[in-house]
């Protein structure tokens, strides 16, 4: 397990993370930080304790509305998958009556065919 250090308002933190999470987790904290400033540039000096409070509910809410995203584009998903269905139903459906017109249409053609030699033959009567 590999261990690091990030720095959030000034403030060093020792973490262990998994192998190879290094760069990830420096990036998360470096974000994390970034709403700790942003926070206490249009808010002042307001304690550690609120700052990291209202930067930890700054990413819930972003994680929140992003889940909502997610919900809808996978409704949305559902419902393409089920117009998909749908169409190779119909489309199934289609191409058994196609199937079934072509075999009557060529049966025709057959018995034309076997009427139109027969008619032609020479009859054994003369």
């Amino acid at each position: 397990m590999a261990q690091i250090t990030v720095t959030i308002n000034g403030k060093s933190f020792r973490m262990a993370c998994d192998d190879g999470e290094e760069d990830r987790l420096q990036g998360l904290a470096g974000r994390f930080d970034g709403w700790i400033h942003e926070l206490k540039g249009a808010f002042g000096e307001i304690g550690d304790q609120r700052l990291t409070v209202m930067a930890g509910i700054m990413a819930t809410d972003q994680l929140s509305e992003l889940e909502r995203r997610v919900a809808r584009l996978e409704e949305q998903l559902a419902d393409a998958e089920q117009q998909q269905v749908a169409a190779l139903d119909d489309m199934s459906h289609n191409e058994k009556e196609l199937s079934r017109a072509v075999h009557t249409a060529a049966a025709r053609i057959e018995s034309l065919a076997d009427s139109l030699t027969k008619s032609l033959k020479p009859s054994e009567a003369s």
